[in-house]
């Protein structure tokens, strides 16, 4: 692993580092709001890694929830990544016993830069590449949990508000995906039915059947979207 894979992916990690950082420290204050300290930030941040499940989990933890709801709502948050590991699955052959990690720390944002498909120098390993972008993220991410677990600890904070940021860094993704690439069928489809399952499931039920009824939108458009993405 040379030093300009190390710089070329430390340097495609910047964008995601701000926003981890930052939301990273919103968990942490929420989890210590809850009365738990920052080796809880670590440590849930090493295992989960899951912005969303990790400031819903707060709040499992603190009601005492069952195993069986805890696997269930990981399940509905979580269901999309299924679909990232299945599509990243010849990005990472030849990754060896690092792919297993790759696939364990694809996040949206992550995922995001690498659909981007990056141009890399000759002697830039793209193996490499894969593996520390990941790496770099989730360190943004422990980083900023326990800062803010710390922080919380040290300077009274109102916590009111926090949990929405997830929301805000998912719509930037989106409007940042939005403006890079001219195919937006995709992104229609999925804002479609997202919608349409809210309206008929409910907040509480919608995620997975959005996820199927994408899932089953995208194989049906699939040659029209292919399409659009070579004529883009």
């Amino acid at each position: 692993m040379n030093k300009d894979t190390v710089k070329k992916a430390f340097g495609a990690s910047l964008p995601i580092m701000a926003g981890y950082i930052v939301l990273g420290m919103g968990f942490g204050v929420l989890l210590r709001a809850k009365g738990y300290s920052f080796l809880w930030a670590i440590l849930i941040s090493l295992t989960v890694y899951s912005g969303t499940m990790q400031y819903v989990g707060v709040n499992l933890l603190a009601s005492g929830a069952s195993i069986i709801s805890t696997a269930l709502m990981t399940l509905m948050v979580n269901a999309r990544h299924l679909f990232y590991g299945i599509s990243m699955l010849e990005r990472y052959r030849g990754m060896g016993w690092r792919k297993w990690y790759a696939f364990f720390g694809l996040t949206d944002e992550t995922y995001s830069i690498l659909c981007l498909d990056p141009e890399l120098p000759p002697n830039v390993n793209r193996a490499d590449f894969n593996f520390l972008l990941t790496l770099f993220n989730q360190c943004y991410w422990i980083i900023g949990g326990v800062l803010g677990a710390v922080l919380a600890s040290a300077v009274p904070f109102n916590s009111t508000g926090l949990d929405f940021s997830m929301t805000a860094l998912f719509v930037s993704v989106f409007v940042e995906q939005w403006e890079k690439n001219k195919n937006h069928i995709p992104a229609v489809l999925g804002a479609l039915i997202s919608f349409a399952c809210l309206l008929i499931f409910g907040a509480d039920n919608f995620l997975i059947p959005s996820m199927i009824g994408i899932s089953i939108a995208l194989f049906v458009f699939r040659k029209r979207i292919e399409g659009g993405a070579e004529n883009g």
